[in-house]
């Protein structure tokens, strides 16, 4: 079976409004896209007007009350993009360029994904002569948190199915299972209105949120039915409005997907940080398709020896055992752990963990990797550790588990740079930390 082509707009097209939950006015155009760009979000307010892709690493999760899907790049942040991705998605659209002038983009007038369907569909969208590279679940895949279920299986097609479970006797339990294709989203799902229980409506003002919620953009739901004028538009409106988010997040996997997924009572920070298990579960290399300095396509990828030529660490400091993959702002690399280090002598007897500060010294090394990829003659430099930001560490990491670790490259300026490091194991996220470093000479 041929693989279908990538898609984009046929021509640029604009829409302004306030925020759903900053109030505040925006204007966002929405622009074709070469074949291979991906959907990016660039914020023309800000200097240099930064970019921030849709992907994985730029996904915030850091908070189940958030009550959207939150983008960060550097300093640039996006809030509640999850209608708009939803709507790109939905059409089959793989490149597009999202400019706004804000950091909410306007909330369409009705609380939906159709408003922003209409525009693509007066846009146009048309094919492009590349073909469409797809996330393809292999394997089972299931996330769990709280009470949430999220399960991903192999599946020819896409195909979402959800259960929501509320106290409120009006929006109850209901389930809803779509095989998600243009029509289908067009006509099942891009009209279901986002909705807000009536009781919470005054504690999420008192927290900054929902400032330009109304009646028309938004359901407001009481125990015994709506305060809208508008009737319901289905009667399971609430869970295929839940699917429709769902969509949204499942955009930041970067590429459209395929499998079956399941599930009971996500909401972004969840739907997020199964996104982020799923990518950080695949097969090394899968993920990373960039162009190599060397000029082949695919990822650059180094073994001991090869890192021994770029990293002046030697045992028992030398932390990592191979680059997965190497970019020109990303690198993954592993850490196989094992009962020989001579750290666990000591750390602790009878009861082995790793210690979290060479977890870090590890995804440091790894950052160097990336880092030392960035300039000239990498055997005369040495890159030094400068600080830590944000560190956090999840869970044990003990002999036999293998760290994998992401870093991305936020800032690069005068050999001073940032870096957002993460490491699994199993999939699982175990630590996390910003990084500064510097690059100087190694005689200096």
């Amino acid at each position: 079976m041929s693989v279908p082509n990538q898609q984009t707009l046929a021509r640029a097209i604009s829409y302004e409004g306030v925020g759903l939950h900053s109030g505040v006015p925006c204007h966002v155009e929405f622009r074709p896209a070469p074949p291979g760009t991906g959907i990016r979000f660039i914020r023309v307010d800000l200097p240099g007007q930064p970019e921030i892709p849709v992907q994985p690493r730029y996904a915030r999760a850091d908070t189940d009350q958030m009550r959207r899907t939150v983008l960060k790049n550097g300093d640039a942040e996006v809030h509640t993009v999850e209608h708009i991705l939803a709507a790109a998605a939905g059409l089959g659209i793989d490149n597009l360029i999202i400019a706004l002038d804000a950091q909410e983009p306007p909330e369409p007038q009705d609380g939906s994904a159709r408003p922003y369907v209409a525009l693509f569909q007066q846009a146009g969208v048309v094919e492009q002569p590349a073909a469409r590279r797809y996330f393809r679940v292999r394997d089972p895949i299931r996330y769990e948190e709280k009470g949430v279920i999220l399960v991903a299986l192999p599946h020819d097609g896409l195909r979402v199915s959800f259960t929501i479970e509320y106290e409120n006797a009006f929006r109850g339990t209901q389930y809803a299972t779509y095989d998600i294709d243009p029509d289908t989203f067009i006509r099942e799902i891009a009209p279901a209105r986002t909705f807000v229980l009536e009781r919470d409506v005054e504690a999420l003002r008192a927290r900054g949120m929902i400032q330009g919620g109304t009646l028309q953009n938004a359901v407001v739901v009481q125990p015994g039915g709506i305060l809208n004028k508008e009737p319901l538009r289905f009667e399971d409106e609430f869970v295929r409005h839940k699917i429709l988010d769902f969509l949204g997040d499942l955009t930041l996997l970067g590429r459209p997907a395929r499998g079956h997924f399941l599930s009971m009572k996500s909401g972004h920070a969840t739907n997020v940080r199964f996104v982020q298990r799923m990518v950080a579960g695949e097969e090394p290399g899968s993920l990373l398709q960039g162009v190599g300095k060397n000029g082949d396509h695919g990822p650059i990828q180094l073994d001991i020896m090869q890192i021994q030529q770029i990293m002046p660490h030697r045992y028992p400091l030398l932390l990592i055992d191979r680059i997965l993959s190497l970019e020109e702002h990303r690198v993954v690399g592993i850490k196989n752990v094992t009962i020989n280090e001579p750290f666990f002598n000591g750390h602790f007897p009878g009861h082995p963990i790793m210690p979290a500060v060479l977890i870090i010294e590890a995804m440091a090394q790894c950052g160097g990797v990336l880092l030392l990829n960035t300039v000239e003659r990498p055997k005369d430099k040495l890159v030094y550790f400068m600080g830590i930001n944000n560190a956090k560490f999840r869970r044990p990491v003990r002999p036999g588990d293998q760290l994998r670790f992401e870093l991305n490259l936020l800032r690069l300026k005068q050999r001073i740079c940032k870096m957002e490091g993460k490491a699994y194991v199993h999939g699982d996220l175990v630590a996390e930390a910003e990084l500064l470093s510097s690059i100087v000479e190694r005689d200096s």
